[in-house]
């Protein structure tokens, strides 16, 4: 039966216990993490959020009643107990904190009792993480979680005290807005008052902060929650935390500048990194060419190398005709996997097919310098000699071409290089190499809309020197945009605004929209703009996907508290569910059900 605290209150966390506490009286609560009997002696493993704790039951010291009551605990029972700190009996456990202390027991109160839990609460979880998940209340008890969101809180604080000593005002801005569709698809609420119509959740704070900005407040800070309705992977969620930022009268190095040494105090003062300033920077250009992704990880080498002035009139046509097509041919250099077997290279080409390539075309060069090669037939010999010395190949090396269109080459070369670095072991865990991306596009071409669109968003401000090519060559335009880039993965992306109401119409009417439509979206925002604009800037984190490179996980679901699943639902609660037809009714939504042939 559970008892009451009435008259006890705890005067420790189980780890802020240690040596210099010995000989005192102490009062700690937890759940049972184990527990051994030994007959005369019961010891149990105490666990709370800073960890665990040995307390000692010895009938001598807490009397038989509290002895036959520790006899009945087990595994996650909830106990209060008070007891005096000596050094450890046994042999020191010197991989837990309090390892050189231990509690003997002298009073127990059983606060809770608890069924058997449908998994072990244990650090490395090797249960499915569907039915961790279920009971994700249990499952936040194991040790590296709680150890996860301990992290993400602390990185919360220190940026609010950074942010604070840098002059950022925190403001919050609304959840419920207008819908802006331009970009991911919002998650909508219907209006009760408002019949018929909905406001929709927020994917950023964007248009707030730029109108905090426009009222003057010159430096906004927030830790938001933002919501887009788009498929999910490893790294993204339906709902997620923005660490956002605005500035006004700043440029790109300005932002840059404040965020490099944001990122410098987080990570030194939560895991311990030195990040050396100032961060590297690279162009959206380069970082493709090099890379094939505008989130390069820079742990490794593998870079691409463009070969198509060598192939240009070669006989092989599967290059030839890509590059008519205007497209491109480029490789990458497997050191060392010369000898990769024919399945595996197989393997490869359909990894590489499911990136949108249509075949892979490869040269392993043997031990005595010959070569295997699924297109050497239609190659001269110096033609080939040529492509293994612009590979900078040798003797047991494999080289994997693709001739494409070059956004599919970039892609299937991008990935297939983090693929072998990942098989090659070529990737160093303990590394954190940052990156900043720069010069993105500022427009790219949706074949779906048959227009352009905005690569970030439509309020991003053109390089000064590309404004000029709004009108002729709108795919040239380059922008005053920049992601932050953390071993592969981009953690934070931002831009410089347009602040000139002319620039700012001429972007709308690239982007296809009239006058009229752009005011009837962002009207508030650009009305905002006659009264008097400074020039501003921005950027925002994903303050999860950050989280999880710092706690070296490789999914978002281990940071956050209740994440959803790849469907985007919650397997603890079941939502999104059914709800009862009156609420429909004063929503005067009807819910139609559609039946597949």
């Amino acid at each position: 039966m559970a008892e009451s605290m009435k008259g006890l209150k705890r005067t420790n966390r189980c780890t802020e216990i240690s040596k210099a506490n010995i000989g005192e009286t102490v009062t700690v609560m937890g759940w049972v993490a184990k527990r051994r009997n030994l007959g005369s002696l019961i010891f149990v493993d105490l666990r709370d959020r800073s960890g665990l704790l040995q307390i000692i039951f010895d009938e001598n010291d807490i009397g038989t009643e509290g002895f036959n009551k520790a006899q009945t605990i087990r595994n996650e029972f909830v106990i209060a107990v008070v007891g005096k700190v000596e050094a450890r009996s046994g042999a020191i456990n010197e991989n837990l904190k309090t390892g050189e202390i231990e509690i003997r027991a002298t009073e127990l109160r059983i606060l809770s009792e608890a069924d058997t839990p449908p998994f072990p609460i244990e650090e490395n979880s090797q249960t499915k993480e569907e039915l961790r998940l279920k009971y994700r209340y249990l499952d936040l008890r194991r040790p590296d979680l709680q150890k996860n969101l301990i992290l993400r809180s602390k990185v919360a604080t220190l940026a609010r005290t950074f942010m604070d000593k840098e002059g950022f005002l925190e403001i919050e801005t609304p959840i419920l807005q207008k819908s802006t569709p331009e970009g991911a698809r919002d998650y909508l609420v219907p209006s009760r008052v408002h019949t018929g119509k909905f406001y929709a959740l927020p994917q950023s704070p964007q248009l707030f902060k730029q109108l905090l900005m426009c009222a003057g407040y010159d430096r906004y800070f927030q830790i938001a929650k933002c919501f887009r309705d788009e498929d999910l992977r490893a790294d993204r969620q339906p709902e997620f935390t923005q660490m956002d930022m605005e500035l006004s009268f700043v440029d790109v190095d300005d932002v840059i500048d404040v965020n490099e040494r944001l990122l410098a105090h987080l990570f030194k003062e939560t895991i311990g990194v030195e990040v050396a300033l100032p961060i590297q920077r690279m162009t959206y250009k380069e970082a493709m060419n090099r890379f094939g992704s505008d989130k390069p990880d820079l742990r490794f080498g593998m870079e691409l190398k463009d070969v198509t002035d060598i192939v240009r009139n070669c006989g092989f046509g599967v290059f030839t005709s890509a590059i008519e097509a205007g497209g491109s041919v480029r490789a990458i250099n497997a050191t060392g996997q010369g000898e990769m077997p024919r399945k595996k290279i197989d393997a490869l080409v359909d990894f590489a097919k499911g990136y949108g390539a249509k075949g892979l075309a490869y040269i392993a060069i043997n031990a005595d310098g010959t070569y295997k090669s699924s297109f050497a037939k239609f190659m001269t010999e110096d033609e080939m000699k040529a492509l293994v010395d612009a590979m900078e190949a040798k003797a047991g090396d494999l080289i994997l071409f693709a001739a494409d269109k070059n956004k599919i080459v970039f892609n299937v070369l991008g990935a297939l290089r983090l693929e072998l670095a990942a098989t090659m072991g070529l990737i160093d865990n303990n590394e954190y190499r940052f990156v900043w991306i720069t010069e993105f596009p500022l427009l790219e071409w949706s074949d779906e809309d048959e227009r352009y669109v905005a690569m970030h968003h439509p309020f991003t401000m053109p390089m000064d020197e590309d404004l000029d090519k709004l009108d002729s060559a709108p795919g040239e335009v380059r922008a005053k945009a920049y992601d932050i880039v953390l071993n592969g993965t981009e953690i934070g992306g931002g831009s410089v605004r347009i602040f000139q109401s002319d620039v700012q119409e001429k972007m709308f009417e690239v982007l296809g929209f009239t006058k009229e439509s752009a005011y009837e979206r962002f009207g508030f925002l650009l009305n905002a703009f006659k009264y008097g604009v400074p020039p501003h800037a921005g950027l925002a984190y994903g303050l999860d996907r950050m989280v999880m490179l710092m706690a070296k996980e490789e999914s978002i679901r281990d940071v956050i508290a209740f994440p959803k699943v790849k469907d985007a639902s919650c397997m603890m609660t079941n939502a999104p569910d059914v709800v009862d037809d009156k609420q429909l009714q004063e929503l005067e939504i009807s819910v139609v059900k559609t039946t597949e042939e």
